[in-house]
């Protein structure tokens, strides 16, 4: 059985205050690691940013605010245009305020990548491999 999902959405980046920008953003899920999503945002062969997100946060931001910290998000509506918000707060500037990037995807994509992934892993079925992650622990602590 395959243990991976993978989709790839051209999605908009909005940094400081520039306008959008077409870029690509690479979503992955490994069953390994069933409450991560990878987001790897591209443009001309090169890699922008690395997200790991929350699957559970990821799918309640398709509905509602979520988040506090670096990374906070929120459905947004533009007439018949339905967008997922990613907003990635980053280093401090030397002004004192936060790089600050905003990432906007169709969110009926960004679901249909859910609805994959609760197929190989269904919510709340989740499995972490606890004694192995200890045990990784302890070892690199000898």
């Amino acid at each position: 059985m395959n243990s991976l999902v993978h989709k790839t959405l051209v999605v908009q980046l909005q940094a400081g205050d520039t306008d959008r920008c077409s870029v690509l953003a690479h979503l992955g899920y490994d069953a390994a690691d069933p409450f991560a999503l990878s987001f790897v945002f591209s443009h001309d062969g090169r890699v922008l940013a690395r997200w790991t997100l929350d699957r559970e946060m990821v799918a309640d931001g398709l509905l509602r605010p979520v988040g506090v910290g670096d990374v906070r998000l929120r459905p947004v509506s533009r007439g018949v245009w339905n967008e997922l918000r990613m907003e990635f707060l980053g280093d401090p500037r030397t002004d004192g305020d936060r790089h600050r990037a905003v990432v906007y995807a169709w969110a009926p994509a960004v679901a249909a990548f859910l609805r994959e992934t609760h197929r190989l892993v269904p919510p709340g079925r989740e499995k972490v491999a606890v004694d192995d992650f200890l045990a990784e622990i302890i070892a690199g602590a000898e």
